[in-house]
């Protein structure tokens, strides 16, 4: 890393260059070397970390375009780095709670090292025995979504039909092995060949299809789950949500973590088959991470044995360096597992 005197460094960012409309480019984004401080103001509550790995998430296309909604998270600034989950390391600290050394992870910016004012937003990483990178995936917001989401807002009972669609991701490869733990019936749709033997071979679903290369997704809901669809977790919105309200039982759950199939339109699609939660009087709720924060260490005290004790598998898609940062390969499905950045190694 390059020094211009003791306490300030050269800085790597992604830019976003303008909103997005319609499919994320490569062009939208560019790579940026600027300077920041390793000195915070003293009494300020700042810090300042130094990025190891970043985290690609399907919501980041959301905050790319302009749209206002209290009640998510802001709109990414064009010329300014974009920002999500990521694991770091306190390099200099006024806050009170870390001192520097502290391992993190929380919001921060896609750059080497990030100013962050608002410190208390931020989880000190307790538990080291475990892949650093987990904090972005299992033991971070994908963890909490998929915990939250299954255990919380789907209530699933033990031999309740599954499905969970965009299942080899970094919440539905977890919803999986959750519902399997609990001894549910689970099957999971994913994009590529290797993603379904994925899902069946390494995640121990009872069966899964590759969605596109079904011509009726409502007859492969049908062939998988002859008796309905107890429980689903939403990712991918469109014909496949149109299909799966046909195919849920009586009080069936949904959970809506993600739309991904909606996301990079300019005129979303409409659902049609929205009757079906009159008739069958179904439950469907949103899941957004953050309300789950507070719950954090009880989350922990679940999913960290699961994960210590071999019983949940985790796999990750590692890209080396911000230069590498396959934002765009998410939506293209390009990504097998949770898409990682590794910034720096420490």
């Amino acid at each position: 890393m390059a020094t211009t005197n003791s306490e300030v460094v050269s800085n790597k960012q992604v830019i976003l260059k303008n909103f997005v409309n319609g499919f994320l480019k490569e062009s939208d984004m560019y790579l940026k070397t600027d300077s920041i401080s390793l000195k915070v103001e003293q009494g300020s509550n700042a810090v300042i970390i130094k990025n190891l790995y970043l985290s690609c998430d399907p919501y980041m296309r959301n905050r790319m375009t302009p749209v206002d909604n209290p009640n998510y998270f802001p709109t990414y600034p064009p010329g300014s780095p974009i920002e999500g989950f990521g694991v770091g390391k306190v390099v200099e600290s006024e806050y009170p709670e870390l001192k520097k050394g502290d391992l993190v992870w929380g919001v921060t910016g896609w750059e080497e090292y990030t100013l962050i004012n608002n410190p208390q937003t931020l989880f000190k990483i307790q538990h080291t025995d475990v892949p650093l990178s987990y904090y972005t995936g299992i033991l971070g917001m994908p963890g909490i979504t998929a915990w939250a989401g299954f255990y919380e807002i789907c209530a699933p009972k033990k031999g309740e039909y599954v499905y969970i669609s965009s299942a080899s991701g970094a919440v539905g490869q977890l919803v999986g092995q959750f519902a399997k733990l609990l001894g549910c019936y689970v099957v999971g749709s994913a994009g590529t060949k290797e993603k379904v033997e994925l899902l069946k071979n390494k995640f121990g679903f009872d069966d899964a299809f590759n969605y596109k290369e079904e011509h009726d997704l409502n007859a492969a809901l049908k062939r998988c789950f002859p008796e309905g669809i107890d429980i689903y977790f939403e990712h991918v919105g469109g014909k496949m949500l149109d299909a799966v309200l046909v195919n849920m039982r009586v009080r069936g759950r949904i959970a809506a973590c993600g739309m991904i199939s909606q996301y990079n339109l300019e005129h979303t699609e409409g659902v049609h088959n929205m009757i079906n939660i009159i008739y069958k009087r179904l439950r469907i709720e949103g899941i957004l991470a953050f309300d789950y924060f507070p719950q954090y260490a009880k989350f922990l005290e679940v999913v960290l044995p699961f994960v210590r004790e071999g019983k949940v598998v985790y796999v990750e898609d590692i890209a080396e360096s911000l230069e590498n940062a396959p934002l765009i390969g998410l939506f293209s499905g390009q990504n097998v597992g949770k898409q990682v950045v590794v910034v720096a190694r420490e």
